[in-house]
């Protein structure tokens, strides 16, 4: 069996091994796939695992010895699943691999905003400190998150872990969730999205990108938060507007805004959110622990071997 991975760099730059997919056959490595380069690289594969490199139904029409597509995310919709089920493909992703590397980030995210360290860091290199004519020195607000209000937007596994780890903050957590508020662990208040805006200090969205998720972080429902709250953003960029984002810090209604990820990526140098005041972007990289990343091309190995051995698992169904 020819096995191809599409874009490798992205997942594994050099720190991690592909090896355990030798056993399966033919390896070929390919550190990025330009759209047009996808066929011809393919063409002879059985087996083609792909991060972000899109397999769309023109391009799995055009692989005809093509059996399993693996991604290497959670997240799907870079294959057309449609698509992939008509020719017979079985499509594999990679679930709950990177849970406690983004509930990592997110309170990173909460901690910095609050706690300014990046800020004071890079001002202290410069001199700030040093030139201090006092023991210490603070130029902004710092601020406890015990006893604030954390309100979250989705509460599967990240969620959930997000939540749980507020309380052990001190945090007031409150949910928008489909779970029955009698299942829920004590301390997490289910609520509606309305109520959520106006109770909570920091909202956190971790829910699924999806029609009616999307861009629900708008001018509208930013109104309706409390003056100063802090929007954490470790899900989908689109569940936010980020020009109605970059408005709201800027007039100063919106306290901050931390976020992993972005509507696209690698965003525009122009965007908005690189100019707005209190805005703290980082590059897509809260899955991107040694560990997590470790993880998943270990489950990758074992969506592989299962699908070889004729029981696929992790498999993904129109």
């Amino acid at each position: 069996m020819k096995i191809v991975i599409l874009d490798a760099y992205s997942t594994n730059p050099g720190d991690l091994s592909w090896d355990g997919f030798k056993e399966f056959g033919q390896l070929e490595i390919y550190e990025r796939t330009h759209p047009n380069e996808i066929v011809s690289r393919c063409l002879d594969a059985e087996c083609v695992l792909t991060n972000k490199v899109v397999l769309d139904s023109n391009i799995i029409s055009q692989l005809p010895n093509l059996k399993y597509i693996g991604v290497l995310a959670t997240g799907y919709n870079v294959v057309d699943i449609k698509a992939a089920a008509e020719h017979g493909i079985i499509v594999t992703n990679i679930p709950s691999y990177s849970t406690d590397s983004v509930v990592q980030m997110t309170f990173a995210h909460i901690l910095n905003i609050t706690n300014r360290v990046g800020d004071y860091a890079n001002a202290n290199r410069k001199g700030k400190w040093s030139s201090n004519v006092d023991f210490c020195y603070w130029d902004s607000p710092l601020h406890e998150i015990a006893g604030k209000t954390i309100g979250i937007i989705g509460l599967g596994k990240i969620g959930m872990r997000v939540a749980k780890l507020a309380r052990c903050f001190g945090m007031d957590v409150f949910a928008i969730t489909s779970k029955h508020a009698a299942d829920l662990p004590d301390g997490i208040q289910k609520t509606t999205l309305d109520g959520l805006f106006g109770v909570s200090d920091i909202i956190t969205l971790h829910c699924p990108l999806t029609e009616k998720t999307h861009g629900m972080i708008n001018s509208k429902a930013l109104a309706k938060m409390k003056p100063g709250a802090i929007l954490i953003n470790t899900g989908r960029g689109p569940l936010v507007n980020e020009n109605d984002v970059a408005e709201a810090l800027k007039s100063g209604h919106l306290g901050a805004y931390g976020t992993d990820v972005m509507c696209c990526e690698p965003p525009s140098a122009d965007n908005l959110l690189f100019d707005a005041p209190n805005a703290f972007v980082t590059p897509h990289i809260a899955w991107a622990t040694v560990e997590a990343r470790i993880r998943l091309i270990s489950i990758a190995v074992d969506n592989v071997k299962a699908f070889v051995n004729g029981k696929p698992i992790n498999t993904i169904h129109p």
